[in-house]
């Protein structure tokens, strides 16, 4: 028999981990699976706290028997038989970093030997204790999707080319008026240019060449 287990972060919703486990497996090869998925310290000492299914707690496992069993000695089928719905499983117990493990119910039709990752959401927990937001967790006025990204920068690149190019003609003008002053200011100079070069005959002058 399979049965499924989601892991997750308190407060973060783009985070999740889905397990399917046998009915045989125990605690330890869950923790030692998940430590493996999920990057955890393997120097740490490890604890599950188990929760019945109105919150209360039931039991707690860790590598020594604290007097509901070692976590290498409690199977699924033994925690699902006790009641047990959920856990917070301590992969840190010295600094209490912990994510969140719920039973979601029996698998059908879904075979597996060992603790298995079926589906996954975001970056290991490591990330999110380094900073990591994830896009479900931003504000509402911070969400936008890519789609909606990119029109506004389209829109944005439009209206900077449009004041750019509308820059660009005014400058033109100004050159041509400029360009017209200078052009008059020529013919002006050439006029009185051919007028100081006018030779003025008195009759006197021998013409012949």
């Amino acid at each position: 028999m399979t049965y499924s287990f989601r892991v997750t972060l308190s407060g973060i919703k783009g985070f999740y981990r889905v397990y399917h486990l046998r009915a045989d497996n125990t605690l330890y090869s869950f923790h030692k699976q998940m430590r493996s998925d999920m990057e955890f310290p393997q120097d740490q000492l490890i604890l599950f706290k188990a929760f019945d299914s109105i919150g209360q707690v039931v039991a707690r496992y860790g590598l020594f028997d604290l007097g509901a069993g070692a976590v290498d000695e409690v199977t699924v089928a033994q925690v699902i038989k006790k009641g047990i719905r959920s856990f917070t499983y301590f992969y840190d117990v010295t600094n209490k970093k912990s994510v969140n493990v719920t039973f979601e119910g029996e698998v059908t039709g879904a075979e597996v030997t060992a603790p298995t990752l079926v589906d996954s959401k975001g970056p290991i927990p490591l990330e999110f204790e380094n900073g990591y937001i994830a896009f479900e967790d931003l504000p509402d006025d911070q969400r936008h999707l890519p789609s909606e990204s990119d029109k506004n920068r389209k829109k944005s690149l439009e209206g900077l080319l449009s004041a750019l190019k509308d820059e660009d003609d005014e400058d033109d003008d100004d050159i041509d008026l400029d360009d017209e002053d200078e052009d008059d200011e020529d013919e002006e100079e050439e006029v009185r240019d051919d007028e100081d070069g006018v030779e003025i005959f008195d009759g006197s002058e021998d013409l012949t060449l």
